[in-house]
């Protein structure tokens, strides 16, 4: 499973972080550009709409396995086309894709942790955080040798598809394990085991108001560090590099934090730290200042989104993978709202101000911690309510 997450983190990072360089590729305006950025996290979020329905008859390990090859290609198909059309294209199959892959490996994550019977999800996005490390400092390699993307990307592909191949021979839900194998146990655990949207609502705004801040770090640190911090191209690719070591630290330890100190505090001081990150970005003098703004966001913002799945698995134990389904959507309109408004305030007003609006809905998380409290033994079948869950 953590090879699966290290992949993932890796093509995202070789993605966002040579945006500028996509964009000069195919010529596309800074008017054009919040298009193309919001319709991957809208593609992406059909595909995770359509994994919840499709791991009802084949295990989620499965949908993985097709489709992380799948996203790898169509990387380097990014990278490698000519025309405008092409770009939309492979952009079009990376989100669809994307959404699959996100969904489905969160459901395995979920249900290994419930199997382990303790906090194990930060470890397995720790592994993301380290192939995120790994695409970004490539990134750095061909922005500082002027690399041309297909030449960037081909290698990364060639290693990393085989790779998550051969570890999808490992995962969780083998034969057996799934109730999409068993047509009777599919039933008894969809009986009585609805998802309910309203329950799992809290849970789902945590997890739009942490993808606004992670999109924002994710697709335009790099043009604030140019562009407002006056870097060069090279140090621009810097900021995500750091925002991914810090969300790698932070989640190497955060299972223990949780372990020791619960997932409410846990989250409360991740909010409280992303927060002050993003007012450090906005007020920064220059492009060093600004990193370390950076380098705050990827400790706090970094235990956000595992504590939810992680949260929305405990919820709902006997339908986790249609939670853990629906809960990935708002990953994506976090995505959706937070590129095109950082980029439209930005536009309009400047990008310093712009920082301010992920700041004040990422500290919004912290009126909905108590969501993370651990759910009363026999909660989840459908005909209770958890009096923590507050969604006022």
């Amino acid at each position: 499973m953590a090879i699966s997450f290290f992949v993932q983190g890796a093509i995202f990072a070789l993605l966002v972080t040579r945006i500028p360089a996509l964009q000069d590729r195919y010529g596309i305006s800074d008017g054009l550009l919040p298009l193309f950025l919001a319709a991957v996290p809208i593609l992406a979020g059909v595909g995770s709409v359509g994994t919840e329905h499709l791991v009802k008859r084949m295990r989620p390990g499965l949908v993985l396995r097709a489709v992380q090859p799948v996203v790898s290609v169509a990387l380097l198909a990014a990278g490698s086309g000519t025309t405008v059309w092409q770009l939309a294209a492979a952009l079009a199959v990376f989100g669809l894709t994307v959404g699959a892959l996100d969904a489905s490996m969160n459901m395995l994550g979920v249900s290994l942790q419930r199997a382990y019977g303790r906090s194990i999800m930060l470890g397995f996005h720790g592994a993301y955080s380290l192939g995120g490390i790994a695409g970004a400092s490539l990134a750095w390699v061909g922005a500082h040798w002027d690399l041309p993307l297909p030449t960037l990307y081909a290698p990364l592909v060639a290693t990393l598809v085989p790779v998550a191949l051969i570890a999808g021979r490992w995962y969780v839900d083998r034969q057996g394990d799934h109730p999409a194998d068993n047509q009777a146990d599919h039933q008894a655990d969809d009986h009585g085991a609805a998802v309910s949207m309203r329950a799992l609502l809290p849970l789902c705004l945590v997890m739009a108001f942490a993808y606004i801040g992670d999109s924002t770090v994710s697709n335009w640190s790099a043009k604030y560090l140019e562009d407002v911090l006056h870097s060069s191209e090279q140090l621009a690719t810097v900021p995500y590099n750091v925002y991914m070591v810090t969300t790698l630290l932070g989640r190497s330890f955060g299972d223990f934090g949780v372990r020791r100190f619960g997932a409410v505090a846990v989250v409360r001081a991740g909010a409280l730290l992303a927060g002050a990150g993003f007012a450090v970005v906005a007020a920064a003098p220059g492009p060093w200042v600004g990193m370390g703004g950076f380098t705050l966001l990827g400790l706090g913002l970094c235990v956000l989104v595992p504590q939810t799945f992680a949260a929305a698995g405990r919820l709902f134990p006997g339908a986790s993978d249609a939670a853990v389904a629906r809960l990935n959507i708002f990953n994506y309109v976090g995505f959706l709202i937070g590129s095109p408004l950082v980029g439209a305030l930005g536009g309009a007003w400047n990008y310093r101000a712009a920082m301010l609006v992920p700041m004040a809905l990422v500290l919004v998380t912290i009126r909905y911690a108590r969501s993370f409290t651990p759910v009363p033994a026999g909660y989840g079948d459908g005909h209770e309510r958890p009096r923590t869950v507050d969604v006022g």
